[in-house]
């Protein structure tokens, strides 16, 4: 039996690494902080706000969608189904889309560029070690039918 065909990953650790990223950004921003002109005043702050909120509804649409398909929304659980409604119409990572674009709108927020930073370190790691055993072990349990979804949608945006 193919080992990613059970499970993809062994923990979620996803979650936890943008988690550790945000940490990280504000540690580096107090410890290290790069000067940004802010003479904008409130702009950012809204625009900034505004993402978190759009990435607030993204990942419970995306959740909420995996839920009522029966299916894992945690990335450490097999798939029970192929999920493509929704936001999962858009991009396949919806989940991970949010967790970004919260990064993002933190950084705006605060004026923090260490989001930035850390969000595309997050970004590539988040690919390299939990999106490309996701998409095995979806390959592996759905096939072709996965290989239509890759073919039609984007891994990120």
């Amino acid at each position: 039996m193919n080992a990613y065909r059970a499970k993809p990953l062994t923990y979620p650790w996803p979650p936890f690494l943008y988690v550790l990223a945000m940490l990280g950004a504000v540690a580096l921003g107090r410890s290290a902080p790069i000067a940004v002109a802010h003479s904008q005043g409130w702009i950012p702050w809204l625009a900034g706000a505004a993402l978190v909120l759009i990435a607030l509804f993204l990942d419970i649409w995306a959740m909420k969608t995996l839920i009522e398909r029966h299916t894992a929304v945690l990335p450490h659980r097999g798939s029970s189904h192929l999920v493509t409604c929704g936001p999962f119409r858009f991009t396949r990572n919806p989940i991970y889309l949010g967790y970004t674009i919260m990064m993002v709108g933190f950084g705006l927020i605060t004026l923090n560029p260490w989001f930035f930073i850390l969000a595309s370190a997050s970004v590539a790691l988040t690919t390299a070690f939990a999106i490309r055993n996701e998409e095995l072990h979806l390959l592996s349990r759905f096939g072709f039918e996965f290989e239509r979804y890759c073919r039609a949608t984007s891994r990120w945006i």
